[in-house]
């Protein structure tokens, strides 16, 4: 029987800068347990289920039939950055979003009808410009959000009042993601060490459960002495993308870190780049796997990816949570534990990094079990070594800026950010999206002692200035030697051997991310516009169609009234921006709008 999910209301709270066009009718409470176990109907966090696999068990839209889907409804948005993930709950579809008042950016948080796009209400933040969060968070009859002015808030589900709002600190680009009873949020550190945690408050009340200080401190000796003397206070490590992953049973967060600022070593070490070691722990916890308790936020184990990064290459975004036969082969990995068993049943967490790479982990002890570099191992590649036994990892120091002026190509650069992956169960495969970039980067030139200090002010990136200075240059680059028309696609790694397949290669990249269902299909959509429908287990092309922007971050499905739904986000955000030049030279369509595309079979 078909639901009714809203009445119509006259209701408009101008005070909080809320607007209540409709309001949720027989709304459902989510529960601990709904969380836990979310129907396939809903879309209730980021990747849908607390293991992050972005897997769905909706089969309605499938590989016999994917080819007629057509689209339901469209909603075009107001310019701005958008990074944002929607949820679905009930037929109701959240989504927080940029807005135009008066000429500036704001960020809206709405409720829509999730068959139409129709507007049911809309919460306006009234200070604060464009949002860069990815996630909201769910949770009972509330909605939760990271605000651009650095405050979580929640929302009443039916009508968007504010229910409780909680001042915090950072830069709350991660956005929320609801574990338990509590929401958590990462953050940006905006330059300080007081800044730099991982946060947990009650859902309920909004009140500061724990926190957990990403840039180790005098409180903490391992990591401390991993900063090899750095002041404390301008120690950073930042949790600013997609946020971590929940293991119930183990009462366990997983949870990834960014890269230590500034971004060379002699920046952050007066000048001597080796005050730390060029083998893990160095920095702490920058550019590592936490495994934090849910209850105290007390650090279980930690893994670092890299060690004292030379060049901005983060390991924060998601940490994929799933259980498989672990068998990894030396014909398709470049560095194995020699002493796991082969082919034992293990729970395993799953990350790739920023600035490429793809690891494996045990899930209750952080052992390594194996790891590749990804998407393709390059003499550049910023990890030399990993000691199998250890799992410890050393960087590849013949690309470090050893001196000022400096020039290295560093691969990879932007790979696979905080548009997520995705996990087939059926398959026991990753969807990886990648871009095949590398970084070309020269180290800061100081002025001369005694020199007049010049202003940097319209000197140029990288352009030296008249006192002798110049600063950090930076940018992205096609891989030396590949290929421009396999710039960018998806990776089908089976996560039992390590084995990697190129699953689908194209000209143009994508900031997308992949989705997997149990209709056998992998959606997926890059930056030319093009959205598409693959078969789960060959790549082959079975769907597409072209939208009015670039396809940015979030690919969900969703059922209303026994209707299976597909949406997409298109849009630019940050590091779109920063692949267009390159993609550029493919012909990419210039149309940034944007919107939100949902597609169905016809009736």
């Amino acid at each position: 029987m078909k639901k009714t999910l809203f009445f119509v209301t006259s209701i408009a709270l101008a005070a909080i800068s809320t607007a209540v066009v409709a309001q949720v009718r027989n709304f459902a409470p989510v529960t601990q347990a709904m969380l836990l176990n979310p129907s396939p109907d809903d879309w209730l966090m980021y990747s849908r289920t607390y293991d992050a696999q972005r897997y769905s068990p909706l089969n309605q839209i499938n590989k016999q039939n994917v080819g007629r889907i057509t689209q339901a409804w469209t909603k075009p948005l107001a310019a701005g950055p958008i990074e944002i993930i929607p949820i679905v709950h009930g037929g109701v579809m959240y989504v927080a979003v940029p807005v135009q008042v008066d000429g500036m950016t704001r960020t809206a948080v709405q409720a829509l009808d999730a068959t139409n796009g129709n507007l049911i209400w809309e919460y306006m933040r009234p200070t604060g410009g464009a949002s860069r969060s990815k996630t909201l968070g769910i949770f009972e009859d509330l909605i939760i959000f990271a605000a651009p002015d650095n405050f979580v808030v929640a929302l009443d589900a039916g009508t968007g009042k504010v229910r409780w709002e909680t001042m915090s600190t950072g830069g709350l680009t991660s956005g929320t993601i609801v574990f338990g009873d509590k929401v958590l949020s990462g953050r940006t550190c905006n330059g300080a060490r007081a800044n730099c945690y991982i946060a947990a408050h009650d859902a309920r009340t909004g009140k500061e459960v724990w926190r957990f200080y990403t840039a180790a401190g005098s409180d903490d000796p391992t990591g401390d002495a991993s900063w090899g003397g750095a002041p404390e206070a301008t120690r950073t490590a930042s949790t600013w993308g997609l946020g971590g992953s929940f293991d119930p049973v183990r009462k366990m967060i997983y949870w990834g870190v960014a890269n230590p600022t500034p971004n060379t070593r002699a920046a952050r070490h007066g000048g001597n780049i080796e005050a730390i070691p060029k083998t893990a722990p160095a920095d702490l916890y920058s550019n590592s796997t936490l495994a934090l308790n849910m209850d105290t936020g007390k650090l279980s184990w930690y893994y670092q990816h890299l060690p004292g990064d030379d060049w901005d290459q983060d390991y924060t975004n998601e940490r994929i949570l799933l259980r498989t036969k672990v068998s990894p082969d030396a014909k398709f990995l470049k560095w194995i534990n020699p002493d796991i068993p082969r082919g034992q049943e293990r729970d395993v967490v799953v990350n790739v990094g920023e600035g490429g790479g793809i690891f494996a982990l045990d899930r209750t002890t952080g052992q390594f079990l194996w790891a590749n570099p990804f998407p393709y191992d390059d003499p550049n590649f910023l990890i030399s070594n990993i000691d199998g036994r250890t799992g410890k990892t050393t960087i590849n120091w013949d690309v470090v800026l050893k001196q000022p002026g400096e020039r290295h190509v560093i691969c990879a650069y932007n790979t696979k950010s905080y548009w997520p992956m995705s996990y087939h169960p059926g398959k026991n495969s990753l969807y990886i999206p990648y871009v095949d970039d590398c970084l070309d980067m020269t180290r800061a030139v100081p002025a001369p002692a005694g020199a007049e200090a010049s202003s940097a002010a319209g000197r140029g990136r990288g352009v030296r200035g008249a006192d002798g200075s110049q600063p950090e240059r930076r940018t992205g680059v096609r891989r030396p030697g590949s290929d421009p028309e396999k710039y960018g696609g998806i990776a089908k790694v089976n996560v039992a051997t390590g084995e990697i397949q190129r699953f689908y290669e194209g000209s143009v990249p994508g900031n997308g991310a992949t989705l997997a269902t149990a209709g056998d299909l992998v959606f997926w959509g890059d930056l030319n516009q093009k959205f598409r429908a693959f078969d789960a287990d060959n790549g082959k092309i079975l769907w597409e169609t072209t939208l009015g922007g670039p396809i940015q971050n979030s690919t969900i499905t969703y059922r209303v009234n026994g209707k299976q739904y597909v949406a997409v986000v298109t849009g630019l955000g940050a590091l779109t921006a920063n692949i267009f030049p390159r993609a550029g030279v493919n012909g990419i369509n210039p149309q940034r709008n944007n919107a939100i595309h949902v597609f169905a079979l016809p009736n």
